[in-house]
């Protein structure tokens, strides 16, 4: 690789690290090897000079003093292979830079080989840390249906199944994040096909390739197998705008690795709910601590509770065959503030990273 095409990726690197989102460099360049995999010179040099902001080709062109047609096919390509965001704008057909967290990475999915596993996870261990440090976190956990008292007051944005229910089309796709592990060599034993996609537009799914496309039912079904299978309902932490349900464990989650791996307790903003415990009904059988992902629940004679690592996922309250466990909600002062739209949270996050919000949206 010359010098110029180095130049290339080092300055998306930097735009990507510009993103509320982050995108932290490590030491022996591995976020720029995971570029090069990705884009060619010629579109990572492009796509360092999109922002947040969808525009078209020719606004674009005028801009940067570029060919209009040499913009838009490598535009184009780029929005193929799930690099930048493509949409439709008052003017016609759009484009802007999208985050490598949530963004780029999980949208190879459905092309991820072994050589991109394994330089994620050389990436993951140096710098994700640094990524998943920074709040307002990514993401926020959604307590399981069943675990919630039908008394309790719970707000859509609080609910998955609200969620899928607000939705108007739905698909499911395999978890990028235990592809990755399984790729690498280090598989869990979680389910793959059960990672949700979500959209207000009603077809949106109908022609994709990658994503298979659920009726409202298959969509319930599909969080119902998760929870089974003891997997955590995460959304995006906003309490709009949400395009996606993630069902993740702490064994291969990019996001819940970060507290097994990374040693970072607070790497998920926890629900506004806590799981409170009836010793009448304890049979002491164990069954809960072995379901918590996060070490709240420790266990002697009967569960211990450590209120400050629950997330109040409410995996401990169905697994429970007694009954003993059930979900309330926390005091207001202990309920985490959720921003209102991803716009709000890229702004939390631009002013907690000192990052100019104006300079890439």
């Amino acid at each position: 690789m010359d010098d110029m095409d180095n130049n290339s990726y080092e300055r998306l690197a930097h735009k990507l690290n510009d993103l509320p989102s982050g995108y932290p460099p490590t030491e022996d360049g591995a976020e720029l090897r995971i570029l090069e995999k990705l884009f060619r010179p010629e579109e990572a040099d492009l796509a360092a000079d999109l922002t947040l902001t969808k525009e078209t080709p020719a606004v674009l062109a005028e801009r940067l003093d570029r060919d209009p047609q040499e913009v838009r096919l490598l535009l184009k390509g780029m929005a193929k292979r799930g690099l930048i965001v493509a949409g439709r704008t008052d003017d016609g057909m759009g484009y802007s830079l999208m985050p490598f967290v949530v963004g780029i990475y999980e949208y190879q999915a459905g092309t991820i080989d072994e050589e991109l596993a394994k330089l994620f996870e050389a990436y993951y261990q140096q710098s994700f840390g640094d990524m998943l440090s920074v709040k307002p976190s990514f993401h926020r956990v959604l307590p399981v249906q069943e675990s919630v008292p039908i008394d309790i007051d719970v707000r859509p944005y609080e609910n998955a199944s609200e969620i899928v229910e607000q939705s108007q089309a739905w698909g499911v796709i395999d978890c990028i994040c235990r592809t990755q592990k399984e790729l690498i060599g280090d598989p869990c034993e979680h389910p793959k096909d059960v990672c949700m996609v979500l959209s207000e537009v009603p077809g949106s799914f109908d022609n994709s390739k990658a994503i298979q496309m659920l009726d409202k039912d298959g969509a319930h079904a599909t969080l119902k197998k998760a929870a089974d299978a003891g997997l955590v309902h995460s959304v995006s932490n906003s309490q709009e705008g949400h395009w996606y349900i993630c069902n993740c464990c702490t064994c291969s989650c990019g996001i819940l690795r970060g507290i097994a791996d990374l040693g970072i307790a607070n790497v998920v903003a926890r629900s506004p709910f806590v799981t409170v415990f009836d010793r009448e009904l304890c049979f002491s059988c164990d069954l809960c601590a072995d379901t918590c992902q996060f070490e709240a629940l420790t266990y002697e004679i009967v569960p211990s509770i450590d209120e400050n690592r629950c997330v109040g996922c409410g995996l401990c309250v169905i697994a429970c065959p007694e009954g003993a466990f059930t979900m309330t909600r926390r005091s207001d002062e202990k309920i985490e503030p959720i921003p209102v739209t991803h716009t709000d949270w890229r702004m939390a996050r631009a002013a907690v990273r000192d990052l100019d919000f104006d300079d890439v949206r």
